[in-house]
């Protein structure tokens, strides 16, 4: 899924790219919660985070064999 929401020219990466933003927006808005920002703030910096991911097309350097992208985000 994350490869294919890495290929921009992909008829199904825009689906892909919704199900890992769907899947990893809560973790992501939670982990920046925690780091003791409010909830609204939190939300902001979370969907900032999300447009400089698609803006720079990090999604494209993500690979498999180096790690989890759940970790990828995290080090992101």
């Amino acid at each position: 899924m994350v490869v294919e929401a890495g290929r921009r020219s992909s008829p199904e990466a825009a689906a892909a790219l919704a199900d890992l933003c769907g899947i990893y927006w809560y973790p992501l808005y939670a982990y920046v919660q925690r780091q003791g920002h409010s909830a609204d703030d939190a939300q902001d910096l979370t969907q900032e985070f999300f447009v400089g991911l698609l803006d720079k097309e990090t999604l494209q350097v993500a690979d498999r064999e180096r790690g989890r992208f759940r970790s990828f985000l995290l080090a992101s």
